[in-house]
This record gives structure tokens, sequence and C-alpha cells, in this order.
């Protein structure tokens, strides 16, 4: 049996680590070409060290997604590769110091949202152009869970997350008829290495992160990685627009 990407390309940002490492093995293993894009090249290396060892293509592609002409370059690498870029996944991110709304410096805002929405925003205006020429394609965005609810002290990453849905139902809509969809996961709590060391920072703050998920434990990237590969592929043709929680069932209690 072939698998659910067998023989599609697919670039996915922030691949690195957490999600994005998570999402880029769950893609190569289901037949994927990957293009692992992140920032941070020694990261990005091993990703595509591990799909290789794994018997997975793959390739590295350094980019900042908060520059629109490094994202620019990226898709056109893809292109470079491979000829076609079938899946997207748009997952780079970042979360910063947080604080009440009134107490956020300009600072943190700015590149929060520079991050996290206008790099979802750069990444799919060159995404779609290639996806209509060549007849269809796939996009997936990383919301959050803070896309749905409210964060308290987080009004920063709440507002790009909630942005992010935004936009992919938007696109969904603007694509509607031309074979090129666009959802979004919305993750809970997930076992990434940024989450790991805020929690090993005090054992209050670590009891307080497992309390918060419905099912008392945390998700791991992989399970984040088979929902976006499952949006990608074939399987789910009739589904646009989505904003899809991968959770546990936390925001639902």
């Amino acid at each position: 049996m072939s698998g659910l990407v067998e023989d599609k390309v697919a670039l996915i940002t922030g691949a690195g680590s957490g999600i994005g490492r998570g999402s880029a093995l769950v893609f190569a293993r289901e037949g994927a070409k990957v293009a692992v894009a992140d920032l941070n090249g020694d990261l990005g290396a091993e990703t595509v060290r591990l799909i290789h060892e794994a018997g997975g293509t793959a390739e590295l592609i350094g980019c900042d997604v908060a520059d629109d002409g490094q994202v620019a370059a990226m898709v056109a690498r893809v292109l470079e590769l491979w000829g076609r870029l079938d899946c997207a996944h748009n997952n780079a991110g970042i979360t910063t110091k947080g604080a009440p709304l009134h107490e956020l410096s300009l600072a943190e805002w700015e590149r929060t949202i520079a991050v996290n929405l206008s790099g979802i925003f750069y990444c799919m205006r060159h995404e779609i152009p290639v996806m209509l020429k060549q007849g269809g394609g796939a996009i997936v965005n990383t919301s959050s869970g803070a896309g749905l609810v409210a964060a308290k002290g987080l009004a920063h990453y709440c507002a790009s997350k909630h942005g992010i849905l935004g936009l992919t139902k938007t696109a969904a809509q603007e694509l509607a008829r031309t074979g090129v969809r666009v959802n979004a996961v919305c993750p809970g709590v997930v076992e990434t290495p940024t989450l790991l060391a805020h929690m090993a920072k005090s054992p209050e703050i670590a009891k307080g992160i497992q309390a918060s998920t419905a099912r008392g434990v945390m998700g791991r990237p992989d399970e984040i990685g088979e929902a976006v590969v499952w949006l990608c592929s074939d399987r789910a043709s009739y589904v646009n627009g989505e904003a899809m929680l991968v959770d546990g069932g936390t925001v639902a209690r």
C-alpha cells in the first residue's frame, strides 16, 4: 500500500524541531519528498538526517518566514529541487514573553505578529500561485487552541493565532473552485523542546501545564503531524477552510 502523500512534494516551515519536525517525519513516512525549512540550519539538518535514516527524501532550506524575500526564495528552491509543490505546512512560529495587554512591549508585539501572522501570509502568497499553475495543492497552517479561545497574558500570541484562522478561511473561500484547499490545525499543549524548557523552570509551572490539558498529558509532535498529513492527502478532498483542534479535548471542556 502506498502512503497518504506518496510521491508528493511537501514544504514544512519551522521543521527543525517540535511540531514542524514531527510533521516532516510523518510526511516522509507517508511517501512525500520533504523540503525542511528552518531558520536554524543545525536543527533543520538534524531533521533531514532523521528522514534520510528512515529511508525518506528530504532537503534543507534556510528561511526566516518573517522576510518575504526569503520566503519567495524558499518556494523557488522547492521548484528547483522537484518542479512542483503539492503540500505546504506553514508551521513556523514563536512564543515570546507574556504580559497583560497594556504592559506588552512594542517589540514583543511586532516580532510575534511578524513571524506568526505575516509569516503565514508571506508563505501563502508565494505557495498559492504555484499550486494554481499546476492545478491543485493543499495548504495547512498551524494556528493554536489560542486561535479559538483567549489566554491571559498572551494577547499578542492569541491575536496572531486568531489571525491565522482568518487568513485560512478567506483563502479557502477564494480558492474553493480551483483545486487548492486551505485548512488549519489548532494544537493544544504539545511536548516540544521550548515547552519542556519552560516546564523545567519549576515544578509548579510543569504541574500547571499538565493540569491545563483535558487528558492530563501533553500531545506529541507526530500526533499533530498525522492530522496535517491527512488534511493534505486526497482522503481529505472535501475538507476546506477547517480549523481542526488537535488538543485531546481541552478546548471542548
